[in-house]
């Protein structure tokens, strides 16, 4: 069973706030806000949409380093070396400590690995599905609690991927975060892969 989280998603665009509105239209516990990192009221866990190195010197990544400083960047990069060999997959997310008690984790987040486009592609979901498991993994097995986590636009920036497109794959990965299966097969396994890579009859990810 998921355990509940408060899920706020983050972006300085009307255009990126709409289309999450409506992809996440009816699932609970969301909030959209049009804001700036650097402009976010405290918060447990920030998502970063990262690339598989960990040099946030670009982006959002750069913001929150910016805000947390540089130690923060070298102490991902560390766990980068020591637990992936050095290049962190997508698909993959680890909780970090910033030390800063108002703003104390981040999930660091690989969206692509180096970057460049990731449209057509279904990463965005993948980013997405791991930060929300490294947060729930963290919740069933630490007393320090994440309760609000935030989402930047996931692969929207250097990934180049459309906003509906990223509200899409976001809202996929959380509505499979809300309602895991009871039983694996391969029914379930077809309707999973039905909802991440078709948008209607469309398909949208390869």
């Amino acid at each position: 069973m998921a355990l509940p989280i408060d899920l706020w998603l983050i972006h300085p665009e009307a255009e990126m706030c709409d289309a999450f509105r409506d992809r996440f239209n009816g699932l609970p516990r969301v909030t959209v806000i049009q804001s700036r990192f650097e402009d976010l009221p405290p918060h447990d866990c920030f998502v970063t949409a990262a690339n598989a190195f960990g040099i946030m010197n670009a982006g959002i990544d750069a913001a929150v380093i910016r805000f947390h400083g540089e130690d923060l960047m070298r102490r991902v990069q560390t766990r980068i070396m020591d637990e992936y060999l050095g290049e962190q997959p997508i698909g993959t997310s680890f909780i970090e400590p910033t030390g800063n008690p108002n703003y104390p984790f981040i999930a660091h987040s690989p969206t692509m690995r180096v970057p460049g486009s990731i449209e057509g592609t279904d990463k965005v979901y993948a980013a997405t599905w791991a930060s929300l498991l490294a947060v729930y993994r963290h919740k069933a097995s630490s007393q320090t609690q994440i309760e609000s986590v935030v989402f930047p636009a996931m692969g929207a920036g250097f990934g180049g991927v459309p906003f509906p497109e990223v509200a899409r794959q976001m809202a996929v990965a959380y509505r499979h975060y809300l309602s895991p299966p009871h039983r694996m097969d391969w029914d379930m396994v077809a309707a999973r892969q039905r909802a991440i890579h078709y948008d209607g009859k469309h398909q949208v990810t390869r």
